[in-house]
């Protein structure tokens, strides 16, 4: 059964999955799908190239896929996915990908906070929390199980790893790498999210190889290209380590600094 409110407008070119709920003044445009068990909340608007999972809830004010905010973007046919699980809070922004990329996309069990905004060609992974205000810019990557606190700016083009928790209100201008813990002004490495990652199950040994192949990126004198050689001699048994390597040889901005 699918429930949509009589002051709802919705496409009947749209695709609706079992029992979504689409609630007043919400507008469906034309090249929708949504997914079985989702919500859209009132006043929500889900623009042409909106792609929403099963069990996604959407709630008041929030704007899905619409137009990115890039000059150079030419009316091309592109797409925004939110995965499975999410929940997007009131008045957030979502805007679908340019022709560079083709898309945007928000993971699985994401929650997105209030007046946030995700801008185009951005990829934001699984089990992600980002905070009120925060403001995205466009092809940001960001990996599995990342925290972003209230506020916060993150730059163009910007990369963050797995696990990462930013503090709120500070800019993020650079590649943070998996496992660290950000803040200050500008960004520092303020050690490894210790408590994120005891609670998703890293064991001590984990985190103590995780802990000193950072000391020797960060602490040991040594240039980028000599700490990774180091790394990758001194931990080759830890598949953390090696996802902090991978990391590194993909940043293509400059690197958190300690």
């Amino acid at each position: 059964m699918i429930d949509i409110h009589p002051t709802a407008v919705v496409s009947s070119k749209a695709e609706l999955g079992e029992n979504v709920k689409i609630e007043p003044y919400a507008v469906i445009y034309d090249d929708v799908v949504i997914g079985d068990n989702s919500v859209v909340g009132p006043h929500s608007v889900v623009y042409d190239g909106a792609r929403i999972g099963n069990n996604v809830k959407i709630f008041q004010g929030v704007s899905v896929a619409n137009v990115p905010q890039d000059l150079k973007f030419g009316d091309e046919k592109t797409l925004f996915y939110i995965g499975d699980g999410t929940t997007i809070r009131e008045f957030v922004t979502l805007h679908r990908g340019t022709a560079e990329t083709g898309f945007s996309k928000i993971g699985e069990n994401c929650l997105i906070m209030a007046y946030a905004h995700v801008a185009h060609d951005c990829v934001i992974g699984d089990n992600c929390i980002i905070a009120n205000t925060v403001q995205i810019g466009g092809h940001v990557e960001m990996e599995d199980w990342v925290i972003i606190g209230g506020a916060t700016p993150i730059h163009q083009f910007v990369k963050i790893g797995k696990h990462v928790m930013v503090g709120g209100g500070f800019r993020v201008t650079v590649d943070i790498p998996p496992f660290i813990l950000a803040a200050n002004e500008p960004l520092r490495y303020m050690g490894l999210n210790v408590i994120g990652l005891r609670r998703r199950g890293f064991s001590n040994e984990r985190i103590y190889n995780i802990k000193n192949a950072y000391k020797i990126l960060f602490n040991s004198g040594l240039n980028l290209s000599e700490a990774k050689e180091k790394i990758a001699h001194d931990f080759s048994d830890s598949k953390d380590v090696r996802e902090i390597l991978e990391f590194l040889e993909k940043s293509n901005r400059t690197l958190i600094k300690a």
